[in-house]
């Protein structure tokens, strides 16, 4: 082999299956994934240029076992004796499909008082707010449904706080997800027990998380449900090219003291035209213009000032949009 040239041509992490270049996860190439790796020489012989290939190399990307848990609350919410509600995100770091076992855990070190678990229910709808009726309730042992790589889920865990608890008091409710595989240090093998029967290997989590949300008593809390109607020119409820709709806004405030400064905005939506001097404030007409009450119109929505709100009220406001 005289003047022979060599070169390699190397097709890094080819994907036999798909062809396709790798998709980018959180934890990287998605478990099961075969990976792919074939050399080629070319080189000068007697008869002309050859070329030669080497076997190929496989191996399946075994299933990384990794998971997040945050509270999406932000802050304390406020509560009363009854029923509450605390939010939190669960999202799949892992490379493959997994479940997840939940614990919900009322009684932490430090609460001032602690709440009774009663469910943990998935947002089924996708809106982010607890819909009793409506958002599916898990039951125990609660676990989730299999997730994907990097998909989220939006959880509430409800509670009951206690009708002895003073203003001001604060409770943690602790939420813990756990990989229905397996937990562990970072690095522990289940041998077998991923995708297509890939080993499982858990990661740099541990393959649980734990959050934690908090209620905190007596603050008020200001909260607003929106609704719609709609009228036709033909005296029905259809929504065409010059239809009414008319919408509701309740601002309720709960809690205990009162709210100051409470101003409720709503953009006019795309499509229609506002129907001018139709905003109201608990059945009263309010005008358009600024100063003259608590409402103002202009080209992009209204606002009413609702000023100081003691907690235990509800106002409602109005108006009305044509389709164009």
């Amino acid at each position: 082999m005289t003047n022979a040239r060599l070169t390699t041509g190397i097709a890094l992490a080819t994907l036999i299956a798909t062809g396709s270049a790798l998709p980018a996860k959180a934890e990287g190439v998605d478990a099961g994934t075969i990976i792919s790796n074939t050399a080629q020489a070319t080189y000068d012989a007697a008869g002309g240029s050859e070329t030669i290939s080497s076997n190929s190399v496989e191996l399946a990307v075994d299933e990384l076992l990794d998971v997040t848990l945050t509270s999406l609350d932000g802050a304390p919410i406020g509560a009363n004796p009854g029923g509450a509600t605390l939010t939190y995100e669960l999202t799949n770091t892992g490379n493959g499909p997994e479940a997840f076992r939940l614990t919900a855990i009322p009684a932490v070190a430090g609460n001032d008082f602690d709440t009774t678990f009663v469910s943990i229910a998935v947002d089924t709808n996708g809106n982010g707010v607890y819909d009793a009726g409506v958002d599916a309730i898990l039951t125990g042992p609660e676990t989730t449904a299999e997730l994907a790589p990097d998909e989220a889920l939006t959880l509430f865990v409800n509670v009951t706080v206690p009708g002895t608890v003073s203003d001001g008091q604060q409770s943690d409710v602790q939420l813990q997800a756990e990989a229905t595989t397996g937990t562990g240090a970072p690095g522990a093998v289940f041998a077998n027990q991923g995708v297509n029967g890939v080993d499982a290997i858990v990661g740099s989590t541990g393959a649980t998380a734990t959050a934690l949300g908090s209620l905190i008593a007596g603050v008020t809390t200001v909260s607003l449900v929106k609704s719609q109607s709609v009228a036709d020119p033909f005296g029905g409820t259809g929504a065409v090219p010059g239809s009414v709709i008319t919408y509701t806004i309740v601002a309720s405030v709960s809690g205990s003291g009162s709210v100051n400064n409470l101003v409720v905005t709503d953009a006019f939506p795309t499509g229609t035209t506002y129907s001018a001097s139709s905003i109201t404030l608990d059945g009263t007409p309010l005008t358009d213009a600024s100063g003259d009450d608590a409402g103002t119109a202009n080209a992009g929505g209204i606002s009413v000032d609702l000023g100081t709100v003691a907690a235990g009220s509800n106002h409602s406001i109005t108006f009305g949009v044509t389709v164009d």
